[in-house]
């Protein structure tokens, strides 16, 4: 099954108050139910809700149906894959690679990849705008 298009749809806060916090808390696991009892997850559809949204920073949740295919994106921005739950293959044009619940892979902007999930996936999605700076220990 090949997915192009990503339909996202906002986290909606019950309390506006919550939205100027210094600190969101977030509980993934239900989260993740909610997502998997929705009409669109139902109908065969990937899933994906937006957590946090700021001019530079944005954070996705991102459930993926078994055997699904994004084909040749590209972002000019920076981004980080963090499995939830499941096994995403990654490819760009140089290397493969799989990444299993609990690995974070992090991909500077401008660099052209396809994902696959053989089984159903989960993961965190984090766009950052601007380039990746490694710290030093």
């Amino acid at each position: 099954m090949e997915k192009a298009i990503l339909k996202t749809k906002k986290f909606l806060f019950k309390d506006n108050r919550f939205l100027n916090a210094s600190l969101l808390n977030f509980d993934i696991p239900l989260l993740i139910k909610k997502m998997k009892h929705s009409y669109s997850w139902a109908e065969g559809e990937l899933n994906t809700m937006i957590l946090l949204k700021t001019p530079f920073k944005q954070i996705l949740l991102t459930a993926l149906h078994e055997d699904t295919i994004i084909r040749s994106f590209q972002s000019n921005t920076s981004v980080t894959f963090q499995i939830i739950e499941g096994k995403l293959w990654f490819h760009t044009l140089k290397e493969s690679l799989s990444l299993d619940k609990g690995q974070l892979l992090t991909l500077r902007e401008n660099i052209s990849y396809s994902l696959m999930a053989k089984e159903e996936t989960v993961f965190l999605l984090t766009i950052i705008k601007g380039k990746l700076q490694p710290t030093v220990n």
